[in-house]
């Protein structure tokens, strides 16, 4: 079943593979053949946003959990077959600006194990569209630049089963917040088809949604996917340059693929605004689900979004908050934050 995302009804202010896996990946410098599009592969900078020369990230078989990642000290791999098989592409995102966020938007698609509706007298009244709510602890700027990149702790916060996502992202927009990429992880579990954080990609059009890591992306890398699982309690470097007519998605030390520039009439070619920021997308406005990796933003253990950083853009001073009473945000520096919670439970 593949649903569609719902209008948004309210705003409010505000490899190398280790041993015995399959055939080894090559190196991420050379392009993936593309099955959706006839037109020659584009080429990303000689150079990953932070500066480094890129490879191919050491993957572990398809199927390994974000806890055997972590343990084998690796940083992705591919679903296993039944994950892939029991994931969509549409499902709820939220969306945030510099002063207005998307609180609410009803929704015909629903969790694995949606909650019960309310109890009505009238057994011939149509069913309801569900809610879904968004609550965001966020930092975000006003910076004109060719890009973005920040480091991010990857969780695997605890999903309550009627609610639909926990993630952590990087975001740059045009100015207006209209125009969108994306770059993160996301536990989803109808996503993804399981409880583990994954690599995703996502982008808007004049503020309409499209959906998660295949609307208009095209892959690069031969090694590393949206939708490839990721070690939990780890932190990464995620990063997101214009370059080449295409918005480039970079994770740990590969080029990921693109969202081509024609997306958006060539119009799209510098931010105006950067955000980085945790999401929960829950049945209720009070959510059990945890943000981050559901410890407390006070907590120095807490998750983090450190060391944001523009690419020939100004100063990083960025704007930190959270947009509920559920989840907090802790300032570091103006580049660097704690966030998250464990939900009202």
């Amino acid at each position: 079943m593949i649903g569609t995302i719902g209008v948004v009804s309210t705003l409010n202010a505000g490899a190398e593979q280790i041993p015995g896996a399959p055939e080894s990946a090559a190196a991420a410098s050379e392009p993936a053949p593309q099955a959706t599009t006839e037109e020659p592969l584009l080429t990303p900078p000689a150079k990953l946003p932070w500066g480094a020369r890129p490879h191919s990230i050491r993957t572990g078989q398809d199927g390994a959990s974000s806890k055997s990642l972590k343990t084998a000290g690796l940083i992705a791999a591919a679903p296993d077959e039944e994950s892939e098989e029991r994931a969509e592409d549409r499902a709820p995102k939220g969306r945030t600006s510099r002063t207005t966020f998307v609180k609410s938007e009803k929704t015909t698609v629903l969790p694995p194990e949606p909650p019960e509706p309310p109890p009505t007298s009238d057994a011939s009244a149509p069913t309801t569209k569900p809610t879904v709510n968004y609550l965001y602890s966020v930092g975000s700027q006003a910076a004109v630049s060719d890009g973005a990149y920040a480091s991010l702790t990857i969780s695997k916060p605890t999903l309550a089963k009627t609610d639909y996502h926990s993630l952590a992202e990087l975001a740059v927009q045009s100015a207006d917040g209209s125009q969108i990429v994306e770059v993160g992880w996301t536990v989803d579990r109808t996503v993804n088809g399981d409880d583990d954080p994954h690599l995703f990609v996502f982008h808007w059009v004049d503020r309409k949604p499209t959906c998660y890591n295949t609307c208009g992306f095209v892959q690069y890398s031969k090694n590393i996917f949206p939708g490839d699982v990721l070690a939990q309690d780890k932190y990464a470097r995620f990063g997101i340059q214009f370059f080449n007519d295409a918005w480039w998605i970079a994770f740990d030390s590969e080029w990921v693929g693109y969202f081509p520039g024609k997306l958006w009439g060539d119009e799209f070619t510098k931010t105006g605004l950067v955000q980085v920021f945790g999401e929960v997308a829950a049945a209720t406005p009070k959510p059990c689900t945890e943000m981050g990796n559901g410890r407390s933003a006070e907590d120095s253990t807490s998750a983090r979004v450190g060391s944001v950083s523009y690419l020939n853009g100004p100063a990083v001073a960025m704007n930190i908050r959270a947009t509920s009473e559920v989840y907090a945000v802790s300032k570091l520096t103006s580049r660097t934050f704690r966030y998250g919670g464990p939900g009202v439970c």
